[in-house]
Formats: structure tokens, sequence, C-alpha cells
């Protein structure tokens, strides 16, 4: 065979011979080293449930790759699970997670030099660090996800996995007995899957389509349903497009088509954690620092057309059959970018033109009667956050978009769970959650347990939680999160006292601390940064190099 009929340049030549040769070691043959060189990163484990189908999935992205002429190799990267991680040390593993996803894909795709990769990914930080990876290495990239688990059913109504943590407080206040709990625990996650609600998870997957990084309609599709394996085979067909008409990430991840992803991530109230993984994606891309600003000028201007849990009672399931992000995007036509190009190499006008509305107007409104006039997810800022803080108007009761209330001081989510389930905490409490930031955390965990512990004792509808930690996207009630700067770099969430006056008005995106700034001052004068025990390893590393929470809390 002619050196020129391969066609990785890698393998080319007598120069490529050694690497010819250790493929041939594993199998490959002349013919099939030929052939573009596609790798389907797996981010399969049987310890995710959003990823444990992938092994199946990863078979028909190869058939896909086989019948449109390509070789598939594989290779695997972590994904550990936010609910697993969540309430213990593990948690401030996961933030950091996805920079070493990105890291270890950049590693091996740069060794190996493939000619195009498609990625499966589905949980809430893997697929931002796939997005990432893609960005970086700008080659032929498509994500495919692993698809929502369907719903838990408990009395006729739909919950996802989290009911778990509604029941504790459930049982805590003596409305179910031991017996009951168990049972609620053994029907919470009926199954394979991304968590059943519009967290991180399944909004990162409908950024990535959003973006044109994954096939139209792709998102929203069930785990469990043949659909999903049909775009595995889908999705290694693109790929071979794409690599052929070099149509690299950086032609689909633009200024535009991430403008196009902050849209619908307005449009559909999705998690707080998609604006950060927004700005380290658009930081990947070669396109600079995006400001917390342009979200909120987005946040301004863009109807919520969609909800889905925790914002309403219709879950992932709901959405797909309303149409997913075809749909919502269809709803919001006159807003975004058409000229941008999709996963298909065609343009999104050309698409949308070709999708109908959606069949559920109870889950995907028309632009003109939307669920808000206004996005999902908000930017706050006052003395509390000068560089700014997140909300999700979306999961916020309307009775809470204005409140005020007196401090009560936490310096870690577990002496803030242990007083709202020991009945410490009143109405109305403003609870102060500190030192919980990129580096105070260190690793940003998510402040999941106490929001739901507040709705398990019944004072999510009184309470509100400002942290300079994260939220997951299944949380609901009044949560402010990301406050930059953090309180371990002398942010005045460190200088908040018991019995302070707090106000938030989200309608004019304002968190206020009501103390004089000489007091202030006076407290930072005397504030001294805590020292945290934290095990030798990465998450020292990620301390010392990460950045703020209003920059995505990027490493560099």
């Amino acid at each position: 065979m002619k050196d020129c009929t391969y066609h990785n340049p890698l393998l080319q030549g007598d120069t490529g011979a050694l690497k010819r040769a250790l493929y041939k070691s594993m199998g490959f043959d002349d013919q099939s080293l030929a052939k573009p060189l596609i790798a389907i990163v797996n981010s399969y484990t049987n310890a995710t449930p959003g990823h444990v189908t992938f092994n199946q999935l990863e078979e028909q992205v190869r058939r896909g790759i086989e019948e449109a002429g390509g070789t598939a190799m594989t290779f695997g990267v972590i994904a550990p699970c936010d609910g697993i991680a969540e309430g213990h040390e593990g948690m401030r593993y996961i933030l950091p997670a996805r920079d070493l996803i990105a890291s270890s894909i950049e590693c091996m795709v740069r060794a190996h030099r493939f000619d195009g990769m498609v990625l499966l990914g589905s949980c809430d930080k893997i697929v931002p660090g796939m997005l990432m990876a893609a960005a970086r290495l700008d080659i032929p990239a498509l994500l495919l996800n692993g698809g929502p688990m369907q719903p838990a059913c408990y009395k006729g109504k739909h919950y996802d996995g989290n009911i778990i943590t509604e029941a504790i407080g459930w049982k805590q206040r003596g409305e179910i007995t031991q017996e009951e709990f168990r049972r609620i625990e053994n029907l919470a996650e009926p199954g394979p899957g991304s968590c059943a609600m519009m967290g991180t998870a399944n909004t990162m997957g409908c950024m990535a389509e959003a973006m044109g990084m994954m096939l139209p309609g792709f998102a929203t599709i069930p785990a469990v349903s043949a659909k999903r394996m049909a775009a595995g085979q889908a999705t290694g067909r693109a790929i071979l497009a794409l690599a052929r008409q070099k149509i690299m990430a950086r032609k689909l991840i633009t200024q535009k088509s991430l403008e196009n992803a902050i849209i619908v991530l307005m449009s559909i109230g999705g998690s707080t954690n998609a604006i950060m993984h927004l700005q380290a994606i658009h930081r990947e891309a070669g396109l600079g620092d995006l400001s917390l600003e342009t979200f909120d000028v987005f946040s301004r201007r863009v109807p919520q057309v969609a909800s889905v849990y925790p914002a309403s009672p219709h879950d992932m399931v709901d959405f797909d059959e309303a149409g997913g992000v075809p749909a919502v995007m269809k709803e919001l036509e006159g807003l975004l970018h058409l000229d941008c190009l999709t996963a298909e190499g065609g343009q999104l006008g050309d698409l949308l033109q070709a999708t109908g509305t959606s069949p559920r107007r109870e889950v995907i409104r028309d632009r003109q009667n939307p669920f808000s006039h206004t996005g999902g997810v908000a930017v706050l800022k006052g003395n509390l956050a000068p560089l700014g803080a997140v909300v999700k108007p979306a999961a916020v009761p309307p009775a809470l978009w204005r409140f005020s209330g007196k401090a009560q001081v936490f310096d870690s989510e577990q002496e803030a769970c242990h007083a709202i389930l020991e009945g410490q905490v009143a109405p109305g409490t403003a609870i102060i959650l500190r030192y919980e930031g990129p580096k105070g955390g260190p690793g940003m965990p998510e402040m999941y347990r106490p929001m739901k512990c507040l709705e398990g004792m019944n004072l999510s509808d009184t309470c509100a939680i400002l942290t300079d930690g994260r939220f997951s996207g299944s949380n609901r009630g009044l949560f402010v999160g990301h406050i930059s700067p953090e309180a371990y770099e002398g942010g005045a969430l460190a200088l908040v006292k018991d019995g302070d006056p707090i106000m938030v008005d989200i309608e004019k995106r304002r968190v206020h601390l009501d103390v004089p700034d000489d007091l202030l001052e006076q407290r930072l004068a005397h504030w001294e940064r805590p020292c945290k025990d934290i095990p030798a390893g990465y998450l020292r590393t990620y301390q010392k190099i990460s950045k703020s929470a209003a920059e995505g809390a990027v490493v560099e």
C-alpha cells in the first residue's frame, strides 16, 4: 500500500511506520488505518447512572463511523457523579474534575493526532469539560449525551431523585415512617440516565445542541429509548461528514453560537452552573473572557418559554415530547443568529424553517405568551457581590423575588444542614454559607443539601441561602450563588455577622448587605483568612490556579 493512501499524516511515510506497527499490534490493518481515525471519547462507568449506557452507545457510534468510511478508536475519561459526591468532601472535587477532563482529552488527542472525535458524556462537569476540550483542540468534534432518565412516580406525582433529600425532612418531622422512607429510596431513581430534571447535566446537553455541537433534537431523547441508540449511529456518520468538509470545532463554537446557547439557557430556565461552563468554553475557543454582564443583558430581553422541573412539574421526558431544543429555538427564531452552522453542516435558519411548533404548550409556550418575559437565570450585583452573583428566577417563588431578612452565618455546609434539621433556623432567615468558593472550598462545591433541607423543613418559601459556592440545577427556592469576590479572598461575604440585614431584589438585580461601609472596613481590618485542612493532591493545586467564579472558575 502506498504511503499516500494513509489519510492521517501521522501514519504516512517511513516516519509513520512505527505508529502503523503499533496500531497493527492491536489488529488494525492497512485498510482500516488508511481511513480517517476518529476517537470516541467514552466516559463509561458503572458508578454513575448517566454514563452506565455508554458502552452500548459507543458501539452504535462505532457502527456509524465505520458505515461512513472511518476507523473508530476509543479512550476513556473520568465521570464523577454529583449526586454521589454531594454532602461530603467529594463534592469539592466535582468542579475541578471539569478541567481535568478537558486536559486529559487534550493530552490523548494531541498525542495521537486523531482526525476527529465523538464525545460521549452526560453529567454535570463531563459535558462542559468535553466541550472545553473540543474548543481547545479545534478538530472536527461532536458531542452525544446519554439522555435523561425516566422520572420517579410517587403518590401519582412525578419526581426526580431529589425526592430522597426532601423525604429526609418529611421523616424528620414525623410525616413518614422509616419503612416509607425506604420505599421512596427504592423508587427514586427508576433507571439509567442523567437526572430527570433541568439540572446541569441536561442543561449542558441542551447547550451543546444549541451551539451546534450535537445533532438537532438529540439532547433530550430519554436514555432508555431506542432513538438514543439510533442517535449514536447518526452521530458516527455525521462526524465523518464534518471531517471531510474540514469543519473544525471552532467553526461550530463561535461568538454567535455561544450567544445562541445563552439565549436558550435563559429561555429554558437552565442551571445556574451553565454560566461558568459557557464562560470556560468561550475562553477555550479563543474568544477571551465572557463577562457576567453579558448573561444579564440576555436575561433581560429573552423570555422564558419553557418550564421544566424544578421550575414546574414537567420533567425532561415531557420536555422531549414537547419538542426539546429545536422547538424552543423555533419560538426564539427572531432572537437567534440564524447563520450559525449546525452539527449537520447546514445553517440554523434552514433547520428552523423545517421545525414545527411544540405540540405541548403547557411545557413550551410561544414567545408572545411566555412563562416569564425575562430569562430564567439572572445576575445580581451589590456591595455583597461587587463582581456578581447568580440566581435562577425560574425556580424562585414570586413572593421571594424581593426578600429582606436577618443573616445567620455558617462557615460550612455541614454546619448549615445541622442547624436547619435541628430547627435552629427561623422562617425569614438569610442563611449565609461562606468559604465554599473556588479557592475557599476549595473546589466550589454545590450547596444542594442545605436548600433541600429547607424544603424538607418547610422553610424554602420564606428563607434564602446566599453563598460563594454553587447550587444544583435541581434546587428551587431563593438561592443566590457564585458570590464574587468569594469570602476566602476577603470579599464582603466574609464580613457578614449574625443579625445583619440582607436584601435581595431579583427584578432590580440587587443583593445588598445593609451595613455601613466604615463598619465593614473595621471588620475587614480584623478579618483573618481561615485555614482548612486540604488533602495533599489535586485539590491543593486547584486552589492555587483557579480563578473567580465570576470568570468561570477556570484554571490558569
